[in-house]
Parts: C-alpha cells; sequence; structure tokens
C-alpha cells in the first residue's frame, strides 16, 4: 500500500468532514429542524473515507439508511446532502427524499435504502450492467451487520459471484442491528466466513483504521477491475450515538463498553498518527480543521435558507417514471 502525505491529508480531511456534519446534523435533529429519522454515522467514518478514497468519480456506490457519510466520502458536496436533511427543494433528491434516500448519480451515489439488505441486489445489477457494457467500473455496496441475515444478501452476493461480477461488498459491522447484538443474531464466528460459501475473496479488517480499510478495499478494486469478480470485506466498527437519533444508545450496551470503542477513534488515531510520524504539523491539522468547519457552518446556512419544496402536480409527475 502506498499513501503519501497529500492521501493521508484527505483521508483525514474526509473523516473530519463526515464527523462534524453528523454532528451538526444531530443538533439540527434535536432542535427539530430535520423532519423524518436521522441515523448517525458518527465513530464508523474509517469505512466510507477508506473505501471510496480507492473509487473513481464514474465508479458508483449504493448505500443504506446510514448513508451521509458514504455521500460525502463519494465526494457530494455537504451543503446538497443538508439541505436534503432539511427537506428543502436544493437538496439532492430536491427535499423529497430525506435522509435515507439520497442519490447523487453525478457523484455516483446511485441509489440508498432504508430497507435492510436491500442495496445488495441492486449493487449486483448495477456491476452486471458494468459488465455487460464492457465498462471498467465498480460498484461498492455499504451494508451493515443485520443486511447478513436477509436473503437478499445471500441472494444479491450468490449471482455477483456466479457472474465474477465487479462489486465490493462492503459489511460494516457495528455490532449492533438496533439494539441486537451481533452474536445474539449471526451464527457464524465471523461475517466475513460468510464469503467462503459463494467461494469468493473474504476480508476481515478493523474498521476503526482507515489505512486498514483503504488497504483491504484497494485490493479488492484492483480484482474487481481486473474482471476476477466481487469481494466481501468486513469493517469492525462501533457506531458512537444509538441506531437512530431518537435513541440513546444505552439499555443494550454499557457506558464502559462504548468508551473503550471511542478510545480507538479514527480521526485521532491518525492524527496522533500523523503528528508522531512528521507527516503534518498541529498548524496543518489544524488549518483543515477550521476549513472544515467553515464548510459545514455554509452548508447548514445554505440549507437554512433555502425554499421548501413547491407542491405541484409538476413535481409530482417528474418523480414517478415508468
Amino acid at each position: 500500500m502506498t499513501v503519501d502525505k497529500s492521501m493521508f491529508l484527505q483521508l483525514y480531511r474526509k473523516m473530519f468532514e463526515i464527523r462534524r456534519f453528523e454532528e451538526m446534523a444531530v443538533t439540527l435533529y434535536q432542535q427539530g429542524q430535520i423532519p423524518g429519522v436521522l441515523h448517525p454515522y458518527i465513530g464508523e467514518e474509517a469505512v466510507a473515507v477508506g473505501v471510496c478514497q480507492t473509487l473513481q468519480k464514474t465508479d458508483y456506490i449504493v448505500s443504506n439508511h446510514r448513508g451521509h457519510g458514504h455521500s460525502i466520502a463519494k465526494g457530494v458536496p455537504p451543503k446538497f446532502i443538508m439541505a436534503e436533511l432539511l427537506a428543502k427543494e436544493t437538496g439532492i433528491c430536491k427535499g423529497i427524499g430525506g435522509s435515507m434516500h439520497s442519490t447523487d448519480t453525478e457523484n455516483g451515489v446511485l441509489f440508498s435504502t432504508a430497507i435492510v439488505g436491500g442495496g445488495v441486489p441492486i449493487a449486483t445489477g448495477v456491476a452486471l450492467s458494468l459488465q455487460y457494457q464492457g465498462k471498467s467500473g465498480v460498484v461498492a455496496c455499504f451494508f451493515g451487520d443485520g443486511a447478513t441475515n436477509t436473503g437478499s444478501f445471500h441472494e444479491g452476493v450468490n449471482l455477483a459471484a456466479l457472474w465474477q461480477l465487479p462489486v465490493l461488498f462492503v459489511c460494516e459491522n457495528n455490532m449492533y442491528a438496533i439494539s441486537t447484538r451481533v452474536d445474539r443474531s449471526v451464527a457464524a464466528k465471523r461475517i466475513v466466513d460468510r464469503a467462503n460459501a459463494y467461494g469468493i475473496p473474504g476480508i476481515s479488517v478493523d474498521g476503526m483504521d482507515v489505512l486498514a480499510v483503504y488497504d483491504a478495499a484497494s485490493q479488492a478494486v484492483e480484482r474487481a477491475r481486473k474482471g476476477s469478480g466481487p469481494t466481501l470485506i468486513e469493517c469492525r466498527t462501533y457506531r458512537y450515538k444509538g441506531h437512530g437519533a431518537y435513541d440513546p444508545g444505552l439499555g443494550y450496551r454499557t457506558k464502559e463498553e462504548i468508551q473503550e470503542w471511542m478510545s480507538r477513534d479514527p480521526i485521532e488515531n491518525l492524527r496522533r498518527k500523523l503528528l508522531q510520524e512528521r507527516l503534518a504539523t498541529e498548524n496543518e491539522l489544524k488549518g483543515i480543521e477550521i476549513e472544515v468547519e467553515k464548510l459545514i457552518q455554509d452548508a447548514v446556512d445554505f440549507a437554512q435558507h433555502s425554499p421548501p419544496p413547491a407542491a405541484s402536480k409538476e413535481l409530482l409527475m417528474k418523480m414517478v417514471y415508468a
């Protein structure tokens, strides 16, 4: 794995950008400015950034209900995601999709779904399209540990393996499917072992280490581009907040467990590495953080000053197709 200084700084910037976006989104949700539900990505930033940093703009991602981080990592400007959360017409889905259904084809965010496991067969279909058209693109599909128990997961992975499709199946194993711990819902010792059933490589990595994720994703992307088929990547990570912003995240988790995972924070760990190995100075990192703070505040201002979508027959018909 070759990572130069500029790449290190880009990884740090993107993770910090996602963290501050999500923290701000939680605040706005608590103030009643965000309708519907919100599922924070805080703590899992290394997965989205590590994977998306290996992708090209012409590659695609398929996301899930916890997808803001994926979209930002893939290059969607935060202001358009924030506007979507606040249900404004300047949002990436014109304020109609909301938190769990963001799509931005220009940046390769093809689909996001609130249906657990629902993105897996979609990603397989997109990969089939790329293969059929003779394109070199790949698809990265993000889903949680709970999704690996659904029929759509097994059907999608089986077909992708059978047809050697260019897709990365990225399991963000944050240890809980809402409030059910993974060892109470998954019979396999490791989720990654399920790759064996389909004859594809399975890689299990520390999802709190952006470099480990980047390395695993790089291998999988290279394999997919060569026409060697899919890879299952299990990223062992943790969400600091509850399942949703409405969930305190306690009762089914202990404070000690949460603190233990937070001590392995992916952003702080990379920050220490950059300083210890003299890949960046304190001033350089502070400069990045100040820029990101302004970017997120500008995103909030943009969203708050944008108009809501106009209720019209034209808009309704535009969002329906046959």
